[in-house]
């Protein structure tokens, strides 16, 4: 849990069903970046050498390969751009799926990831964790292109959505901003915020 006085502000804002879908995009991009900060705490860093103005000094770079942040379609796609704020050189993956609404379960219909995705540090971005079987599909397919260290960074989560990812990734670390009640008999998330990428594009 990502516990901060401006993400809980802004979130009380982004639940509201009077905020308009400018001002919904707008918080969900602002609060992205507050994540991401926490969340990118414990990347490697190495030594370097630098010239400052006045003298050469030992600062810290990160190490390795970089960042990559993977969006879950569609709404995934509203968390990008906060997190480039704090890491513009990132590569973005897109993860396309939908949930078939007999069985629930996560369908896929579209990925396109970085080539050297699997060397990456990944951010798997979706606002929401409701039943879980989006993010495990997702970090699935991530994994199958040899990914080794991600983490899953969502808005609200559902504690059902959080025991399935426990279940099949315990080796994932979930970074909420929230953790709700429960789902509703409709897989959404109570009390939530809603249909995240209506919300975002104003579909509904």
């Amino acid at each position: 849990m990502i516990d901060h006085p401006l993400i809980r502000h802004k979130l009380s804002y982004i639940r509201d069903k009077n905020t308009s879908h400018k001002d919904f995009r707008q918080l969900l991009d602002e609060i992205s970046t507050l994540m991401a900060f926490e969340v990118t705490r414990g990347l490697p860093t190495e030594k370097v050498t630098v010239q400052t103005p006045l003298e050469k000094t030992v600062a810290e770079r990160i190490s390795g390969k970089k960042l990559a942040v993977v969006a879950i379609l569609r709404a995934g796609l509203g968390m990008v751009d906060g997190v480039l704020k704090l890491a513009p050189l990132a590569k973005v993956g897109h993860i396309g799926l939908y949930r078939d609404p007999k069985s629930l379960q996560a369908v896929q219909y579209y990925e396109k990831l970085p080539d050297d995705i699997g060397n990456r540090f990944v951010i798997l971005a979706d606002p929401m964790l409701a039943t879980g079987h989006s993010a495990v599909k997702a970090v699935n397919i991530l994994k199958e292109y040899g990914v080794k260290k991600l983490v899953l960074m969502s808005l609200i989560a559902a504690p059902e959505g959080v025991k399935e990812m426990h279940k099949h990734h315990p080796d994932v670390k979930i970074y909420l901003a929230a953790l709700d009640k429960k789902l509703n008999s409709h897989s959404y998330i109570l009390p939530g915020l809603g249909d995240a990428g209506d919300r975002l594009f104003g579909t509904r």
